[in-house]
């Protein structure tokens, strides 16, 4: 087995290969613009990666891997516009470099481009590809309604926050690893439990960039902390802090969630008091650990060795205690 960093390596050589100068500019210009800003590239890591471990050559998996990193910041741009979020990985979003409708015009020709690249696999590889993007993709849409929804409700529930962040993020990370699954010609068995170990790893993933929205430094986390503060945002520490809090407390915090002030560094610090004298903090952190846990669990039972194992085991305890 090869390294993370190798694969990161191979999908980074790939993405230069494949990035698109063509006219018009101001509808291709952001699509590079925001392929080439940075990120971890996790999800078409884990494709490449997942590709291997079931015995085919990462080379095999690259199309696929390519059409989930598209997906994927076809994803954030539309999203930064919906939040009116200023930056990504520490730059201007694409709808403030450019404007609102450059970024939903790149965006929708990003999905479209995705949607080609499958096109390079053949017959029933093909199908099963085509089948789980279509799946994931709604699922995400899904997902990022319910995230908008919260906004404006008082009465979100743990269990319901845990399914947004599942649609939205967790079966993305999933899907990619089936992807490579697929491609290896691996049994269902497998790919369905790769998803599962994906998945459930995801949404450990979401929960670790919630508590870094919050608690990350913001000259390596990339984004504006305290940006899910400044938008009302009903996260899982939110959501754990009214669930321990006073009464007083929680009328409190409600009524920090009501408020936009022009400057919101003093909201942001209050609500973060709130979320350290509550417990919300400390519980995020045992909540992130068990989906971890949740998701070696199911890595144990896959039939593949104990060496691949490991490389998934150390992979998805980086994610856990990541700082960016």
């Amino acid at each position: 087995m090869q390294t993370i960093s190798d694969y990161q390596g191979y999908f980074l050589e790939y993405l230069s290969e494949k990035t698109l100068e063509k006219e018009p500019k101001n509808l291709y210009e952001p699509i590079s613009y925001i392929l080439n800003l940075g990120g971890k590239r996790l999800r078409p890591t884990l494709t490449l990666l997942t590709a291997e471990i079931f015995g085919s050559s990462y080379k095999e998996s690259l199309d696929a891997a390519l059409a989930v990193e598209i997906f994927h910041n076809f994803s954030l741009i539309h999203d930064d516009i919906m939040d009116d979020a200023p930056l990504r990985r520490g730059k201007e979003t694409v709808h403030e470099k450019w404007d609102i409708n450059t970024g939903i015009l790149s965006g929708d020709a990003m999905l479209i481009n995705a949607y080609q690249l499958f096109e390079n696999y053949e017959g029933e590889t093909f199908r099963k590809l085509a089948k789980l993007f279509t799946k994931t993709a709604i699922e995400v849409c899904e997902g990022q309604q319910y995230d908008v929804d919260f906004e404006t409700r008082d009465d979100v529930t743990i269990d319901e926050y845990l399914k947004m962040i599942e649609y939205k993020t967790a079966v993305l990370v999933g899907a990619a690893m089936q992807m490579g699954a697929i491609i290896a010609d691996a049994s269902e068995d497998c790919a369905s439990s790769i998803y599962d170990f994906g998945r459930l790893l995801g949404l450990a993933f979401q929960l670790q960039d919630d508590y870094l929205d919050a608690f990350g430094n913001p000259e390596t986390f990339g984004k504006q902390v305290g940006g899910d503060i400044i938008e009302n945002k009903k996260t899982f520490l939110y959501l754990k802090a009214i669930e321990f809090s006073s009464k007083e407390e929680r009328k409190q915090l409600e009524g920090l969630f009501s408020l936009n002030p022009e400057d919101p560094s003093e909201k942001i610090q209050m609500v973060k008091d709130f979320f350290e004298s509550t417990g919300a903090k400390e519980r995020t952190r045992l909540e992130i650990a068990s989906y971890t846990q949740k998701a070696f669990d199911v890595l144990e039972a896959i039939s593949i060795s104990s060496e691949k194992k490991n490389v998934l085991r150390v992979f998805g305890e980086q994610l856990m205690n990541r700082s960016v």
